[in-house]
């Protein structure tokens, strides 16, 4: 079992940084595939970013492509999505996931464990 609990988020104007954190339980974290998805009102979960369990892969949305940088520390047990260049079309609830093999994946159902999210808005 891994339990996931999300940090980091507010609100921040356009053009402003955000970094998320991504606190997991569970001594298995490190061999995990990890990602980060988001949901804005009125729409359907979406990827957003996802981690191989060593952190040596990765692989992003191309909407957020060359702004979001995901991240691992695995002696720490925890994921970061670092977020630059904030725009108004980024604001959602964002989420934490993990998968139960080590490699990265951008598909909703390939993920176990789901934290509760932390709210990001951008504002213009």
């Amino acid at each position: 079992q891994v339990q996931l609990v999300e940090s980091g988020g507010g609100l921040v104007q356009a053009g402003d940084s955000l970094r998320l954190s991504c606190a997991a339980s569970g001594r298995t974290f490190s061999r995990y595939g990890m990602g980060w998805f988001r949901q804005a009102p009125g729409k359907e979960r979406e990827f957003v970013a996802t981690i191989s369990w060593s952190g040596g892969s990765t692989y992003y949305a191309d909407s957020v492509k060359d702004r979001f940088t995901i991240s691992r520390d695995n002696a720490k047990n925890t994921v970061f999505l670092q977020m630059n260049s904030l725009k108004p079309e980024d604001t959602a609830v964002y989420y934490c996931a993990a998968r139960t093999v080590p490699h990265r994946s951008g598909v909703t159902s390939e993920y176990a464990y789901w934290g509760q999210g932390t709210q990001v808005t951008v504002s213009s």
